[in-house]
């Protein structure tokens, strides 16, 4: 039987979470782990005692081929190591999460560093930009203001409110205009923003059409 949404989360949801900060880079990337525990320390500390438990337990008790074919069990994506490697490569990384709670030793405040850092931090600005201004977007919508039009009359205030300050958060980090054009594709934008905008004009705009 596979595994209940409920189960899953229990038992991997935040070793999920970990993982999936590593996919598409080395699996002992540093900035990789580094991103993780900052936007932890960052919005939900206490997650990651959790993580390093499920982490550690995963390890202890890795599935046989059985289960993980009948979906009973996390199967660990594709992290670019042996299967042999995984179970150190889960215990090296519990230990690290251990040691950060242990002495309270969180990253610095920075800018994202990798693609899973910008989607956690800026979530529904992910959903707009990748939802809303994708490659396809001049054949759906008249212009920018039209896709925009189109977010905001079927979503919910509450979470334009959410966008609303993920634009502002956004806006206060020290980048310039390539680190905003990174920053835009990196959250899914596939277009490019109006003729007369560069992209941190454009954000601006944007800031204040949602206020």
């Amino acid at each position: 039987m596979s595994l209940k949404p409920l189960e899953h989360d229990r038992k991997y949801g935040e070793l999920d979470q970990v993982i999936q900060a590593h996919l598409g880079r080395t699996a002992d990337d540093e900035e990789a782990l580094t991103a993780y525990l900052r936007q932890c320390w960052r919005t939900r500390p206490w997650a990651i005692a959790i993580a390093e438990n499920q982490l550690r337990e995963y390890a202890q008790n890795p599935p046989g081929r059985l289960r993980l074919r009948l979906g009973e069990f996390y199967p660990v994506p594709d992290v670019g190591l042996p299967d042999t490697e995984i179970q150190n490569w889960l215990v090296r990384l519990a230990d690290r999460l251990k040691e950060s709670v242990e002495t309270g030793s969180a990253p610095p405040p920075a800018t994202p560093q990798t693609h899973w850092e910008w989607h956690a931090r800026f979530p529904e600005l992910g959903q707009l930009l990748g939802g809303w201004f994708f490659q396809d977007m001049p054949d759906e919508f008249e212009d920018h203001d039209s896709a925009l039009h189109d977010y905001l009359d079927g979503t919910d205030p509450g979470l334009i409110a959410q966008l609303r300050g993920e634009v502002h958060d956004l806006l206060s980090l020290p980048l310039d205009e390539s680190d905003y054009a990174v920053a835009l594709a990196e959250l899914g934008m596939e277009v490019d923003p109006p003729a007369s905008y560069g992209p941190g004009a454009w954000l601006s705009e944007l800031a204040d059409r949602l206020a």
